[in-house]
């Protein structure tokens, strides 16, 4: 079972395709009865501003063939296309369509929506879109403060007024003080 990180830039595509290509290069077997027991589908995978989206190419299936798992970051697909031999009055010469049981694995950044994954398998291509959580890939911009003048906002959950720190009641207390001296 191949495990794929989804990530982005071409970088991540490059080595994973040459790997891909190595792998099936060295695995196809010349003999056609070992292509029977195992069964690699074709996986394609793009990403959008919105989701992470994969096709696999499961030619001869069911809906009822395919399983998909969601757990700790990783999308599983699997399922098994079977050969069918009921057709006893046939001799094959060359079976070059692979059967047998299939397990793909991607493992996803922890910014998806587990809750929101949808799959859709229709002409033998089952589509898988894995969202992204908005409020995880927001991007937030962090104040730098110095050390001596330091002041801090608490928001109360419950009402979401400001609450002061104690430096900052400090300094709203001594400008007080200054504005009724003045007057």
């Amino acid at each position: 079972m191949a495990i794929q990180r989804l990530g982005s830039g071409f970088d991540d595509i490059m080595p994973q395709s040459f790997s891909s290509m190595l792998d099936r290069f060295f695995n196809d077997s010349v003999n056609s009865r070992e292509r029977l027991n195992r069964f690699s589908p074709q996986v394609d995978t793009c990403e959008t501003e919105q989701a992470y989206e994969i096709e696999v190419a499961l030619p001869g299936l069911k809906k009822e063939d395919i399983h998909l798992d969601f757990q700790q970051g990783r999308l599983t697909i699997s399922g098994e296309r079977h050969f069918n031999q009921e057709q006893k009055d046939k001799r094959y010469h060359l079976i070059e369509s692979q059967y047998g049981a299939f397990s793909r694995s991607f493992q996803f950044p922890d910014t998806v929506k587990a809750e929101a994954i949808e799959a859709v398998f229709e002409n033998g291509v089952l589509q898988v879109r894995v969202p992204k959580d908005e409020q995880k890939t927001a991007k937030r911009r962090i104040e730098v403060r110095d050390g001596s003048s330091a002041t801090t906002v608490h928001l109360n959950a419950a009402n979401h007024q400001e609450q002061a720190s104690p430096a900052k009641q400090k300094a709203s207390g001594s400008k007080e003080k200054a504005a009724a001296q003045a007057n």
